[in-house]
């Protein structure tokens, strides 16, 4: 299992094939569709294909990306892609970092100088982390992925092997966000012998899915919400995840012809969970810029993943999670937690986590939404620092 040094370069051809696929859309009708109301809107989306056509970049976005080093190495039979960012301070405390769908690891190149390099970002040496980041199986370049059964828990177990066996690492931290804030919990209830700690961006008691129903998130957050017309208000929220829940979990292979083909499809599908599930109140551009969006959507494209990452959910659904002890707290090792308004369930409590977790930090802040080390990087990288910083 050793790492092999990794360079990003997608071949020319490739970017060839979608210069082509980008100029010969067959762009069907949308008719008053300008509040998003029927699904991504036709206008946008045009002038954003139009960008990624004529104006985007993709080798500049890959020269920033290979400004950090990058490797690829086989755990269990399964491709893992990471970078490896050395922090600079007196000691460096080894962080994981693990992003969700649809996010990429490259989501978290905002919190990357700050953790690694506080100094020269206005903080303290003293906060420096060693900052690991790889990428989900079967997610860009930890592809291509034929080992069925890899779910969020099934990645914590590869984590620790990453972290422990591959680079050495005797103890390390943890932070994750959408799929990887489950992976982060599975570390800290499953490997507490190892994680020394684990800082979330989403919090929910373990599982978060029904076991009968799997593709009905409100469940799970009406587990959380009070009040009166908790019941109504979580079935809004649900709105906004419901759909692209329902077919990962259930028909993920099917959706995949479709999107692995077209990129302006791709294009559509994850545009429409970046505008809705970030603090853009409306304009995606308020949060994510055109080159933001289309180096996600070249990423997932270029790297032919679409159909892997998506599987991610049908294989939760498979393998139902079984907890490895029945103590509490279910997650003992000191836990951070920072939730975002937009992102939480209407009414939603956090009491219920003082007794869930050994919680060292819970910070509640009004500006950010689901992609929250992209939103509000500085408010990450302080809850980080914070949350750990008394185990130096």
């Amino acid at each position: 299992m050793t790492p092999e040094a990794f360079r990003i370069e997608i071949p020319e051809t490739k970017l060839k094939d979608l210069q082509r696929r980008l100029g010969e859309v067959n762009w069907p009708l949308d008719v008053q569709n300008e509040d998003w109301g029927y699904g991504t809107q036709g206008a946008y989306l045009r002038e954003l294909v139009d960008y990624w056509r004529d104006g985007f970049d993709w080798r500049a976005q890959e020269q920033a990306m290979n400004a950090y080093e990058h490797f690829r190495v086989r755990i269990e039979g399964v491709p893992i892609h990471f970078m490896h960012v050395r922090g600079k301070g007196p000691n460096p405390l080894p962080l994981v970092l693990t992003h969700g769908w649809p996010w990429t690891f490259w989501d978290f190149q905002k919190v990357l100088g700050p953790l690694t390099d506080p100094a020269a970002h206005g903080g303290d040496a003293a906060d420096a982390f060693d900052v690991v980041v790889p990428s989900l199986p079967g997610f860009t370049f930890s592809t291509p992925n034929e080992t069925t059964g890899l779910n969020w828990w099934r990645t914590a177990d590869l984590w620790v092997v990453l972290m422990r066996d591959v680079l050495g690492y005797e103890g390390f931290f943890a932070h994750g966000g959408d799929w990887g804030a489950l992976v982060s919990m599975q570390l800290g209830h499953k490997y507490a012998d190892v994680t020394r700690g684990i800082h979330l961006s989403n919090a929910f008691p373990l599982p978060p899915f029904d076991e009968g129903r799997p593709w009905s998130i409100g469940d799970a957050a009406l587990v959380l919400a009070q009040g009166e017309n908790a019941r109504e208000q979580v079935r809004g929220w649900e709105r906004k995840f419901a759909s692209h829940v329902a077919v990962h979990m259930l028909d993920p292979q099917t959706l995949a012809y479709a999107l692995h083909d077209s990129p302006v499809g791709l294009c559509a599908w994850i545009l429409e969970r970046r505008r809705s599930w970030g603090d853009c109140r409306g304009d995606v551009e308020s949060r994510f810029s055109k080159d933001e969006l289309l180096t996600t959507m070249s990423l997932y494209w270029l790297t032919d993943c679409f159909v892997s990452s998506v599987r991610y959910y049908r294989e939760a659904a498979l393998h139902p999670w079984t907890p490895s002890h029945d103590g509490m707290p279910a997650i003992a090792v000191p836990t951070g937690i920072s939730l975002f308004e937009h992102d939480m369930p209407p009414g939603g409590s956090t009491d219920w986590s003082a007794d869930y977790y050994q919680r060292v930090l819970l910070r509640v802040r009004d500006s950010g939404g689901h992609f929250a080390a992209a939103e509000e990087p500085e408010a990450i990288v302080t809850d980080i620092r914070e949350s750990f910083r008394a185990q130096r």
